[in-house]
Protein backbone atom coordinates (compact mmCIF):
# COMPACT_ATOMS: atom_id res chain seq x y z
CA UNK A 1 0.00 0.00 0.00
CA UNK A 2 1.13 3.43 -0.79
CA UNK A 3 0.11 6.67 0.37
CA UNK A 4 0.94 10.53 -0.40
CA UNK A 5 3.14 12.29 2.04
CA UNK A 6 0.99 15.10 4.44
CA UNK A 7 2.14 18.72 4.51
CA UNK A 8 2.73 17.82 8.37
CA UNK A 9 4.83 15.01 7.59
CA UNK A 10 6.93 17.63 4.95
CA UNK A 11 7.52 20.53 7.85
CA UNK A 12 8.27 17.76 10.46
CA UNK A 13 11.13 15.86 8.58
CA UNK A 14 13.24 19.15 8.30
CA UNK A 15 12.51 19.55 12.53
CA UNK A 16 14.97 17.50 13.36
CA UNK A 17 17.22 19.59 11.52
CA UNK A 18 19.04 23.37 12.32
CA UNK A 19 17.57 26.40 11.45
CA UNK A 20 21.47 26.43 9.98
CA UNK A 21 21.38 23.34 7.73
CA UNK A 22 17.90 24.79 6.63
CA UNK A 23 19.13 27.68 5.50
CA UNK A 24 21.80 26.39 4.02
CA UNK A 25 20.31 23.54 2.21
CA UNK A 26 17.24 26.39 0.53
CA UNK A 27 20.32 28.65 -0.24
CA UNK A 28 22.43 25.94 -2.19
CA UNK A 29 18.74 24.88 -3.99
CA UNK A 30 18.41 28.47 -4.89
CA UNK A 31 21.86 29.61 -5.74
CA UNK A 32 22.75 26.66 -8.00
CA UNK A 33 22.62 26.33 -11.41
CA UNK A 34 19.62 24.00 -13.40
CA UNK A 35 22.27 22.15 -15.49
CA UNK A 36 21.57 18.55 -14.98
CA UNK A 37 19.71 19.53 -11.74
CA UNK A 38 16.03 18.95 -10.59
CA UNK A 39 13.63 21.64 -11.29
CA UNK A 40 11.29 21.67 -7.94
CA UNK A 41 8.44 23.57 -8.73
CA UNK A 42 6.04 25.01 -6.17
CA UNK A 43 3.11 27.89 -5.36
CA UNK A 44 4.70 30.56 -3.28
CA UNK A 45 1.77 29.28 -0.96
CA UNK A 46 3.31 26.27 -0.34
CA UNK A 47 6.72 27.43 0.79
CA UNK A 48 6.45 25.87 4.01
CA UNK A 49 6.55 22.89 2.61
CA UNK A 50 10.03 23.48 0.34
CA UNK A 51 12.12 22.22 2.81
CA UNK A 52 10.87 19.19 3.48
CA UNK A 53 10.89 18.36 0.21
CA UNK A 54 14.46 19.36 -0.92
CA UNK A 55 15.82 17.22 1.98
CA UNK A 56 13.44 14.00 0.47
CA UNK A 57 14.86 14.25 -2.88
CA UNK A 58 18.70 15.25 -2.03
CA UNK A 59 18.80 12.56 0.38
CA UNK A 60 18.11 9.98 -2.51
CA UNK A 61 20.67 11.72 -4.68
CA UNK A 62 18.83 14.86 -6.64
CA UNK A 63 20.49 18.18 -6.87
CA UNK A 64 17.76 20.73 -6.17
CA UNK A 65 17.34 23.85 -8.12
CA UNK A 66 14.69 26.55 -7.32
CA UNK A 67 14.09 29.71 -9.35
CA UNK A 68 13.14 32.04 -5.92
CA UNK A 69 16.64 33.59 -5.92
CA UNK A 70 18.04 32.99 -9.33
CA UNK A 71 20.43 36.31 -9.88
CA UNK A 72 19.62 36.21 -13.79
CA UNK A 73 15.88 36.23 -13.39
CA UNK A 74 14.74 39.62 -13.38
CA UNK A 75 12.96 40.85 -9.90
CA UNK A 76 10.48 41.33 -11.74
CA UNK A 77 7.39 39.39 -14.03
CA UNK A 78 8.34 40.16 -17.99
CA UNK A 79 9.20 38.51 -20.81
CA UNK A 80 12.86 38.04 -20.11
CA UNK A 81 11.29 36.22 -16.78
CA UNK A 82 9.37 33.75 -18.80
CA UNK A 83 12.10 33.04 -21.29
CA UNK A 84 14.48 32.25 -18.26
CA UNK A 85 12.73 30.08 -17.09
CA UNK A 86 11.88 28.04 -20.23
CA UNK A 87 15.88 27.72 -20.25
CA UNK A 88 16.00 26.74 -16.53
CA UNK A 89 13.45 24.48 -17.62
CA UNK A 90 14.84 22.90 -20.13
CA UNK A 91 18.23 22.73 -18.67
CA UNK A 92 17.05 20.67 -15.53
CA UNK A 93 17.78 16.76 -15.87
CA UNK A 94 14.12 16.25 -13.90
CA UNK A 95 11.03 18.38 -12.98
CA UNK A 96 9.25 17.80 -9.78
CA UNK A 97 6.16 19.61 -9.20
CA UNK A 98 5.44 19.82 -5.27
CA UNK A 99 1.44 19.54 -5.59
CA UNK A 100 -1.01 20.55 -3.75
CA UNK A 101 -4.28 22.48 -3.73
CA UNK A 102 -2.46 25.95 -4.36
CA UNK A 103 -1.08 24.27 -7.48
CA UNK A 104 -3.55 25.07 -9.31
CA UNK A 105 -4.12 28.93 -8.25
CA UNK A 106 -0.76 29.42 -9.04
CA UNK A 107 -0.21 31.86 -11.86
CA UNK A 108 3.18 30.08 -12.78
CA UNK A 109 3.11 26.33 -11.88
CA UNK A 110 0.50 25.25 -14.47
CA UNK A 111 2.41 27.09 -17.13
CA UNK A 112 6.13 25.36 -15.74
CA UNK A 113 4.60 22.15 -15.70
CA UNK A 114 3.36 22.54 -19.35
CA UNK A 115 6.81 23.60 -20.50
CA UNK A 116 8.64 20.67 -18.48
CA UNK A 117 6.43 18.49 -20.04
CA UNK A 118 6.86 19.98 -23.66
CA UNK A 119 10.51 19.89 -22.75
CA UNK A 120 11.10 16.85 -20.83
CA UNK A 121 8.01 14.53 -21.81
CA UNK A 122 6.11 12.16 -18.84
CA UNK A 123 9.57 9.89 -18.42
CA UNK A 124 11.69 13.10 -16.26
CA UNK A 125 8.61 14.66 -14.66
CA UNK A 126 6.67 13.41 -11.31
CA UNK A 127 4.51 15.19 -8.65
CA UNK A 128 5.24 15.37 -5.28
CA UNK A 129 1.89 15.34 -3.97
CA UNK A 130 1.28 16.99 -0.50
CA UNK A 131 -1.73 16.40 1.22
CA UNK A 132 -4.06 17.47 4.03
CA UNK A 133 -4.81 13.79 4.26
CA UNK A 134 -2.90 10.78 3.89
CA UNK A 135 -4.86 8.97 1.31
CA UNK A 136 -6.36 12.38 0.16
CA UNK A 137 -7.05 11.68 -4.07
CA UNK A 138 -9.45 14.64 -5.03
CA UNK A 139 -6.58 16.48 -6.58
CA UNK A 140 -5.55 14.44 -8.96
CA UNK A 141 -8.87 14.39 -11.03
CA UNK A 142 -7.71 18.43 -11.83
CA UNK A 143 -7.19 17.99 -15.88
CA UNK A 144 -4.26 17.06 -16.37
CA UNK A 145 -2.75 16.59 -12.99
CA UNK A 146 -3.48 12.52 -13.25
CA UNK A 147 -1.10 12.47 -16.43
CA UNK A 148 2.04 12.52 -14.35
CA UNK A 149 3.90 9.93 -12.03
CA UNK A 150 3.86 10.73 -8.29
CA UNK A 151 6.48 10.30 -5.45
CA UNK A 152 5.17 8.41 -2.77
CA UNK A 153 6.07 6.36 0.46
CA UNK A 154 5.43 2.86 0.78
CA UNK A 155 6.27 -0.90 -0.26
CA UNK A 156 7.72 -1.41 -3.43
CA UNK A 157 8.18 -4.97 -4.49
CA UNK A 158 11.17 -6.61 -4.06
CA UNK A 159 12.21 -4.31 -0.94
CA UNK A 160 11.82 -5.67 2.28
CA UNK A 161 11.12 -1.79 3.65
CA UNK A 162 8.92 1.20 2.64
CA UNK A 163 10.77 3.40 0.47
CA UNK A 164 10.32 6.86 -1.87
CA UNK A 165 9.14 5.47 -5.02
CA UNK A 166 8.13 6.86 -8.25
CA UNK A 167 4.53 5.46 -8.97
CA UNK A 168 2.96 5.17 -12.58
CA UNK A 169 -0.81 4.69 -10.90
CA UNK A 170 -2.17 3.70 -14.24
CA UNK A 171 0.17 1.32 -15.12
CA UNK A 172 0.31 0.41 -11.51
CA UNK A 173 4.74 0.02 -11.71
CA UNK A 174 7.08 1.88 -9.75
CA UNK A 175 10.41 3.10 -9.48
CA UNK A 176 12.64 3.96 -6.28
CA UNK A 177 13.23 7.82 -5.69
CA UNK A 178 16.91 7.29 -5.75
CA UNK A 179 16.62 4.77 -9.57
CA UNK A 180 14.10 7.67 -10.97
CA UNK A 181 16.92 10.59 -10.01
CA UNK A 182 19.37 8.85 -11.67
CA UNK A 183 17.79 7.44 -14.50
Amino acid sequence: MVSYTTKEELRGFVRDISVLQRTRTRKSAEERSPQGATFLSHSSRDDDLVDGAILILENHGATVYLDKIDPELPPYTSKETAAKLKTRINQSRKFVLLATKNSKESKWVPWELGLADGYKGLGKIALFPAVDARYETSWTSWEYMGLYDRIVWGKLKGYEKEVWMVLDEVDNTATELSAWLRG
